[in-house]
């Protein structure tokens, strides 16, 4: 957005005095609000981030892939540093500065860049209309501009950003399919769909209310209106749209005859839609195949009747229908939050919900989205009036009394739209925020079915008292991602392949280094040896007095340090013997996973990540030595869930390796396991979560030291951090002073996004200039930043790239 912020600032006096609402602006709009505080206070506490570097954001996000194209998602780091160093592609909103643990499992496509806005702002003065749209065009901007200390206050203000769930994939002539995340809902293209050589870019979004022409008596939609855009019409195969759908007709032969389930398709959203007549159903599944391709099409699936034959009275009578709910709340939880329940009219149940009706203190807030926290499916005999209540398990939160008990009225449900009711909750008194449970109740008021679920609320927001800024840029690296965390179940898995390790450089030992100490994963070598080195990446870790820069390089089969000025570094072609410098592909991933077998962890977070991120229970099983394991292998529990059975087989190699704990540890061998399959994003999510525990536990209470340095922590930030965790006498045992440790480092971790390398080496360089370091003697942090280095060159040495199969 190319605006002269500047000019805007000088007319700041003309335009508070001819804007008709200038003296009524919201609470929730700080840029504006920042100017008209400055003038009435010359001395104002918070300034905006705008006055500053007026052309921050226009900077910002000219260039930024954002899930949304509001450009609301500007990158966090603005508001930490004077000059941003931008991490990853994608801009960082303040809701993701508040997100500890990063869960974004695919990368949004790119939009459309808003036109840019005329930079002279002068004709808005006089029309209170134009000045109205003009502002709330700039509304997503300006709430990045919030000063941090407002937003600790308040956490749940920040996750106001836009959400938009849909997924693109290109494929070439070998087709494929593309399925849009946390759905039943799959594209399939054959192979030859477009011509060698030439792509289909495929992108697929649902749309969560459908057409309302579809629901009557003899018609009702089972599933959301779901747009298809194709970039390629020269196609010579048809591709095909698979979608487990909420309902299947009866299996008694009236309910057979009288309806059907039809796939309709139309190019417009508003219709008119035509019947696919190539529509195939298997009880809950549709696969249509899609003939007549255009650029953009719309598509819904509905069930329909011919007629009604009593003693049936809708459509509804001839198919089983399944309600899914959803429960939807904050990112965090906070004293004073609402949940809101969610009917659909279809199985689609999305992750990220954006609610436009919230009200708080009478007054209509700006849309916000709400987080997925439960989901639940029931059957329901035909629509009817449903009540919802909420009850909280926790006697430190109640349901505001009003909003205890709610009505969706069998109208709403016959419409088959999005319905949602709201529930406002409070802390009591003045008590320690924390995660709670609460039960939901579904009662159909003609009948006595009733339906309850528990849902479990997410932690309390992180408190931000302790943030840092960071002088320096972070390294804006090319992060290391894994085919697992594209949300695609059917994903392939990559073959490992165990060949000699593909070296580009080289370094010549320039002295001999041996040391009559040994110290883990620092290399030994003589005068003139041949050194491969592994990456052109430095690693800072202390030696035996002080903190030099190494390269990770690989000698006589070991991988390990070498300090930059002992070595000459040599291209491939300039090194002459590299006999002793080689290493196979499997014996670099049993050395690099090597910490792993003294790092600590916990194994129901190791557990639970691990099942969440692998998609073939199949590929984990055959890498960790159980490839004679079958479906049968697995109780009814493990059957449905793909998650489940990763869990299964999990929980099978930990029991395996308890029961030979002297040769087997079960981190280490799940951590090579991974590596064979290419779960590098995975792999490097569980190393600085063990890291950052094993810490914890190694500093004890020497952890305020490390506060200090890395955070400038007062001593009354570090008493707050510690606080939660002091006994009845006042203090904190010794034994138990890993958990504010803990609680410190996940909280300032999360300040790096996913720059997990900068998370490793900071917390290395930070452990290296304590009094007495704690790395001297644990060496394990050092060993994890080997294995991090290691990742890009055991990915192109291991894993053939689609061009060689």
């Amino acid at each position: 957005l190319d605006i002269d912020w500047s000019d805007v600032f000088k007319h700041a006096h003309a335009v508070s005095k001819t804007n008709p609402f200038w003296n009524e602006l919201s609470a929730s709009n700080p840029f504006v609000h920042d100017i008209a505080a400055s003038n009435r206070n010359e001395n104002n506490k918070y300034i905006s981030i705008l006055k500053g570097k007026p052309y921050l954001i226009s900077k910002v996000s000219s260039n930024s892939d954002s899930l949304a194209s509001s450009g609301d998602e500007l990158d966090i780091d603005c508001l930490l540093r004077k000059t941003s160093a931008r991490r990853s592609g994608r801009s960082k909103s303040v809701s993701d500065f508040l997100d500890i643990v990063d869960t974004r499992r695919f990368n949004p496509c790119k939009t459309t860049p808003q036109k840019p806005i005329a930079s002279d702002m002068t004709w808005l003065q006089n029309d209170r209309e134009a000045y109205k749209m003009a502002w709330l065009s700039q509304r997503q901007l300006t709430r990045s501009c919030l000063d941090l200390e407002a937003m600790s206050h308040s956490p749940g203000w920040a996750q106001t950003q836009a959400t938009d769930i849909h997924v693109v994939c290109k494929l070439n002539h070998e087709g494929g399919s593309v399925q849009l995340p946390d759905s039943d809902i799959n594209i399939h293209v054959p192979v030859g769909h477009v011509l060698p050589g030439e792509f289909q870019e495929i992108g697929l979004k649902a749309i969560l209310n459908p057409p309302s022409s579809f629901n009557n008596e003899l018609s009702s939609t089972v599933s959301p209106l779901i747009e298809l855009t194709l970039s390629n019409l020269n196609t010579r195969e048809a591709i095909f749209l698979e979608v487990k759908v909420a309902a299947k007709v009866k299996n008694d032969p009236l309910s057979q005859v009288m309806s059907d389930i039809v796939c309709f398709y139309s190019l417009n959203k508003e219709g008119p839609f035509k019947k696919l007549e190539n529509c195939y159903a298997y009880q809950d599944t549709i696969q249509a195949k899609l003939t007549d391709l255009s650029h953009v099409q719309y598509l819904v699936i509905a069930v329909q009747a011919n007629k009604i034959q009593p003693p049936a009275t809708n459509v509804w009578d001839y198919v089983d229908k399944t309600i899914s709910v959803g429960i939807y709340g904050p990112k965090y939880i906070h004293p004073s939050f609402t949940a809101v329940f969610t009917v659909f009219g279809h199985n689609y149940i999305p992750g990220k919900l954006t609610i436009c009706d919230i009200k708080k203190q009478g007054k209509n807030m700006p849309p916000v989205v709400f987080q997925l926290w439960g989901k639940h499916t029931f059957l329901l005999d035909k629509p009817q009036d449903l009540n919802i209540s909420l009850v909280s398990c926790d006697p430190d939160f109640e349901v505001k009394m009003e909003d205890r008990s709610k009505d969706i009225k069998e109208e709403e449900l016959k419409t088959g739209e999005m319905v949602h009711q709201q529930f406002l909750f409070s802390m009591l008194g003045c008590r320690e925020m924390h995660f709670f449970v609460f039960l939901v109740q579904i009662k159909v008021l003609k009948s006595s079915q009733v339906t309850q679920f528990h849902v479990t609320t997410p932690d309390p927001a992180p408190k931000l008292s302790g943030m840092i800024s960071r002088s320096k840029h972070l390294q804006n690296r090319k992060e290391i991602k894994s085919a697992p965390l594209l949300l695609i179940p059917t994903v392939k898995y990559p073959k490992f392949q165990d060949k000699t390790l593909s070296v580009n450089t080289y370094g010549v030992a320039l002295k001999t280094v041996l040391r009559q100490n040994k110290i883990d994963y620092l290399l030994e070598y003589f005068k003139g040896d041949t050194i491969a080195l592994l990456g052109e990446d430095k690693v800072k870790a202390i030696g035996q007095t002080k903190i030099k820069e190494w390269y990770v390089g690989v000698l006589r089969r070991k991988i390990g340090l070498v300090h930059c000025k002992n070595v000459k570094v040599i291209s491939k072609e300039q090194a002459m013997d590299t006999d002793d410098s080689e290493i196979t592909t499997r014996h670099l991933v049993e050395q690099i996973a090597l910490p792993f077998k003294k790092l600590t962890y916990i194994y129901a977070v190791v557990l639970s990540t691990v099942s969440e991120s692998v998609y073939d229970w199949r590929a984990l099983a055959e890498v960790l030595g159980y490839s004679c394991m079958s479906l049968n292998d697995f109780n009814e529990a493990h059957v449905d869930k793909e998650s489940e059975r990763v869990a299964h087989v999990v929980k099978r190699m930990k029991e395996d390796c308890h029961a030979n704990r002297k040769k087997r540890l079960f981190l280490y061998e799940l951590i090579v396991a991974l590596l064979k399959i290419d779960c590098q994003g995975l792999v490097a999510r569980l190393t600085q979560d063990t890291i950052i525990l094993t810490s914890a536990v190694k500093l004890g209470k020497y952890w305020r030291e490390l506060a200090e340095k890395l955070a400038r922590l007062t001593k009354q930030q570090i008493e707050a951090y510690e606080l939660p965790h002091q006994g009845k006498n006042g203090t904190v045992a010794l034994e138990m002073m890993w958990k504010p440790a803990y609680d410190f480092l996940y909280t300032w971790s999360a300040h790096y996004g996913d720059s997990y390398r900068d998370v490793l080496q900071d917390l290395q360089s930070a452990l290296d200039k304590m009094k007495n370091p704690v790395t001297k003697h644990w060496r394990e942090l050092t060993g994890t930043l080997i294995l991090v280095n290691c990742m890009e060159v055991l990915r192109a040495s291991a894993f053939s790239t689609m061009e060689e199969e």
